[in-house]
């Protein structure tokens, strides 16, 4: 595999054209989806953001349908190498599409919150705010993780106790991770499987809102 990844910037959706001073939150979908899934969610998000969907820069094999961050090899099969490369392919669409945003969250689900946690990682000065629905914290260390123990950055962690997708071992290394490397807040949500449920999006909106509020100081 190459060392670097493309994301197609004419592939973004945006939801609004005028973006000038608006803080920014860009969504990251999750494996075998694409750049239209999370911007459904636009509605349930607060006023007076600029929002963007980003397109995953690869496909899954075929006849999967849609767009993926990394390549998975079965359910334990998740290379944090991978995860990395996908991240700093995001950070260099997000230096050409939008360096001027006022402040930026992201909101990851499954790969997409792995891989915006990644991002946050690679370059911690750059985001408010993580969101991450349904996914992890990629094992092994990077440069910048004992500054993130300083910064302590706002994070978002919601997953439900159903979630058959993400391996255990995964998620006992978030849950050890984050706390560690964050201010977290962390939801679990009973029944919920691997997807996002209304009363997720409540507390999600709560938790955005505290950005945006913050970003306008």
């Amino acid at each position: 595999m190459s060392d670097s990844l493309t994301i197609d910037a004419d592939a973004t959706r945006w939801s609004t054209g005028a973006r000038d001073g608006l803080p920014l939150l860009v969504l990251l979908h999750g494996y075998g989806a694409d750049e239209h899934d999370l911007f459904g969610l636009v509605p349930y998000l607060p006023e007076g953001i600029a929002v963007a969907s980003v397109a995953a820069p690869l496909a899954p094999p075929w006849p999967a349908p849609g767009r993926s961050w990394y390549p998975i090899e079965g359910l334990n099969g998740r290379d944090p190498e991978g995860v990395t490369r996908a991240g700093r392919a995001f950070l260099a669409w997000l230096d050409a599409a939008a360096a001027d945003a006022s402040s930026v969250a992201l909101l990851g689900f499954s790969q997409g919150a792995a891989v915006a946690l990644q991002a946050l990682r690679l370059a911690p000065e750059r985001f408010g705010a993580v969101v991450a629905l349904s996914g992890y914290a990629s094992p092994g260390e990077l440069p910048h993780d004992a500054a993130l123990q300083e910064l302590r950055p706002s994070i978002f962690w919601g997953r439900g106790t159903h979630d058959d997708v993400i391996p255990p071992p995964l998620v006992d290394h978030t849950a050890q991770w984050l706390p560690d490397h964050s201010d977290l807040v962390g939801r679990v949500y009973p029944g919920l499987t691997h997807s996002i449920s209304e009363d997720e999006l409540l507390d999600v909106r709560v938790f955005l809102e505290k950005w945006k509020d913050a970003a306008g100081e």
